[in-house]
């Protein structure tokens, strides 16, 4: 079994420290993940980007920066989700 990132591994840690039932374990990383997923369409949606915005290595807008801030959290939580679902 390949070891989990931190991100995923604090998800699963935290989920153990919970009251839950500890017998259902591979069957839940799916619901966690899907819980993830959900939690991220809800939190931080998919934003596209704004016409007109400016390529890459040119000087951004604050309302730039703050789109990218939240869509690399985004990627993060799903990337977590991803992780648990492909992982046995």
């Amino acid at each position: 079994m390949t070891e989990l990132s931190p991100a995923t591994q604090a998800i699963i840690d935290a989920y153990w420290k919970s009251p839950w039932d500890p017998s259902l374990q591979h069957e839940d990383r799916y619901g966690i993940a899907a819980a993830l997923r959900a939690a991220a369409n809800q939190v931080v949606p998919e934003e596209p980007a704004p016409k007109g915005m400016r390529p890459a290595g040119e000087v951004y807008s604050a309302r730039e920066i703050k789109r990218q801030q939240r869509q690399d959290i985004r990627a993060q939580l799903l990337a977590i989700a991803a992780e648990l679902k492909a992982h046995d």
